[in-house]
C-alpha cells in the first residue's frame, strides 16, 4: 500500500538552515589577535606608567588585607558578568569559557569606549558558540538594559538604609556631564533613525533583533535558571564594584564609612556613565574623587582611593584578561 501524497503547503516548506557558528581564523590570523592584546598591554602601560607607578607608591602603606579584598570583589565582578550574560541568553552556554570570555571582554572594555570592547569579545564569542547573530545582538543589548535599570533599586535602598549617611544629589550630573547625559538622551534614538533611514541593509537586521529580543525577554522571564541570575547579577553588579571602593578606602584608613564609600562609586559611576570613555576612566575618577572630598574625605586619600581602585580593577585584571582573549583565540572560542 503506498502511502498518501504530501499535502502541497507541506511539501513547499522549506527547511529550517542550520544555525553555523561564525567562520574561525585562519592561522596566521588567529596567532596575530592573540598577540595584539599583549602588545596593546605593553602600550598601555608604557603610556601610563606613571600613573601606575604613583599608584603602587601610595598603597605600599595600606592595609593589604583590605586591598586583598579588594582584589576579590574585582574577581567577583567577572563572575557577576559571566551570570548576567547567561541569564540574558536562553542557550546553554559552557559556564568555563563564559567565565573566562569575560575575563577577556573586561581587558577589552579598556581599550574602547562606552563598553564597545567588551561587547565585541562577547559578541564573537556567542557566534563561535552557534548563537544566532539577532540572539547574539539582542542579549547584549538586554544586558545593558539590566545592568542600567538594576542600579535604579540599589540606589534606593542606600538612601532608605542611610539616608544620613549619603547625599542624593550627588547622583546628578553637573555641567558637561549633565549637558552631555541630555544630548546623549535626544540625540541617540534620533541617531539610529536616521542610520536606519540612510542606510536600507540595516533595516532588516535591526527589526530581526528587535522581534528576537522581545521573545527571548519573555522566554527568559519564565524560566528561574535564566532570570534569576539576570537580575541577581545585575543587582550585584554595582554593589561589587562598590566593595572595592570601600575596601581601599579602608585600607588607606579613609574617614568615611562604608556606605559613604559605596555610595560615592554609585553617585559617581551614575554622573560618569553619560561620558563615553574606555573603561570609564577619566570622568568616573574625577567624579569620584569628587564625591570622596565632598564627604568631607581628604584630597590627598581621595586621589591615592581612586588610584588603588584603577589598580584593582584596570591594572590587575588586565594581564589575566589579555591572557584569556590569548588562549582563547587560539582556541578558537574567539
Amino acid at each position: 500500500m503506498t502511502p498518501p501524497p504530501l499535502d502541497d503547503t507541506t511539501a513547499q516548506q522549506p527547511a529550517a538552515a542550520p544555525v553555523r557558528p561564525a567562520r574561525p581564523l585562519s592561522p596566521a590570523a588567529r596567532h596575530a589577535v592573540s598577540l595584539f592584546p599583549l602588545l596593546v598591554l605593553a602600550g598601555w602601560a608604557a603610556f601610563d606608567r606613571r600613573a601606575a607607578r604613583d599608584g603602587v607608591a601610595r598603597l605600599a602603606g595600606a592595609d593589604p588585607w583590605w586591598l586583598l579584598a579588594g582584589a576579590g570583589f574585582t574577581f567577583l565582578g567577572s563572575l557577576a558578568a559571566a551570570c548576567i550574560r547567561q541569564g540574558a541568553l536562553p542557550d546553554r552556554l559552557p559556564p568555563g569559557l563564559l567565565i573566562a570570555s569575560q575575563f577577556a571582554a573586561g581587558a577589552a572594555n579598556h581599550v574602547l569606549p562606552a563598553g564597545l570592547g567588551a561587547h565585541a569579545v562577547t559578541l564573537r564569542f556567542l557566534r563561535r558558540q552557534g548563537v544566532p547573530l539577532a540572539r547574539a545582538t539582542a542579549s547584549i543589548a538586554l544586558y545593558s538594559l539590566v545592568r542600567a535599570v538594576a542600579k535604579t533599586p540599589v540606589v534606593l535602598v542606600f538612601l532608605l538604609a542611610a539616608p544620613h549617611a549619603v547625599r542624593p544629589e550627588a547622583l546628578l550630573p553637573q555641567g558637561r556631564a549633565l549637558l552631555m547625559a541630555v544630548a546623549g538622551l535626544l540625540l541617540g534614538p534620533a541617531a539610529a533613525v536616521l542610520v536606519l533611514a540612510a542606510v536600507p541593509p540595516l533595516r532588516r537586521p535591526a527589526l530581526d533583533a528587535v522581534r528576537t529580543a522581545l521573545t527571548d525577554v519573555r522566554r527568559l522571564h519564565t524560566r528561574p535558571s535564566r532570570f534569576l541570575p539576570l537580575w541577581g547579577g545585575a543587582v550585584a553588579a554595582p554593589l561589587i564594584q562598590a566593595g572595592v571602593v570601600a575596601s581601599v578606602g579602608t585600607a588607606l584608613a579613609l574617614p568615611l564609612s562604608w556606605a559613604q564609600l559605596a555610595f560615592a562609586y554609585l553617585a559617581a559611576s551614575t554622573a560618569a556613565g553619560a561620558v563615553p570613555a574606555p573603561g570609564g576612566i577619566g570622568p568616573l575618577d574625577a567624579a569620584l574623587v569628587l564625591t570622596l572630598a565632598g564627604y568631607g574625605a581628604p584630597l590627598p586619600l581621595a586621589t591615592t582611593t581612586v588610584l588603588g581602585y584603577r589598580a584593582l580593577t584596570v591594572w590587575l585584571p588586565l594581564l589575566p584578561g589579555t591572557l584569556a582573549m590569548s588562549a582563547m583565540v587560539q582556541r578558537e572560542a574567539l
